[in-house]
């Protein structure tokens, strides 16, 4: 599987950003689906994920109810819809692509490039 994420940018607190995570290969409602983020100096961590078919998600608490994923088997599509955003929400943004829902990061096999997000308060 290989991802690609994008839809980054630089937006205002409490603005909005959508990101996309666009995979290939015919089996991905095979995959649990994550988003995950790495600020500078920091661990990488989890902040929201999907399992394959789309009807369990799970949040990390820093974004519940900001944040939103979903995901579109047809189109072999994630994505992470970013609502209310903080300063503290600035890093790098990665999905990520593993065989069960879980949070740690070395659960997942396959991971998209990243996208930055940067949050000016």
């Amino acid at each position: 599987v290989q991802l690609q994420a994008s839809g980054g940018g630089l937006v205002q607190a409490g603005g909005s950003l959508r990101l996309s995570c666009a995979a290939s290969g015919r089996t991905f409602s095979m995959y649990a689906m994550g988003w995950f983020r790495q600020a500078p100096g920091k661990e990488r961590e989890f902040v929201a994920g999907i399992n394959g078919n789309g009807d369990y998600t799970y949040y990390a608490d820093s974004v519940k109810g900001r944040f939103t994923i979903s995901r579109d088997n047809a189109k072999n599509t994630v994505s992470l819809q970013m609502n209310g955003l903080k300063p503290e929400d600035t890093a790098v943004y990665y999905c990520a692509a593993g065989p069960r829902l879980v949070t740690p990061v070395p659960m997942y096999d396959y991971w998209g490039q990243g996208t930055q997000v940067t949050v000016s308060s």
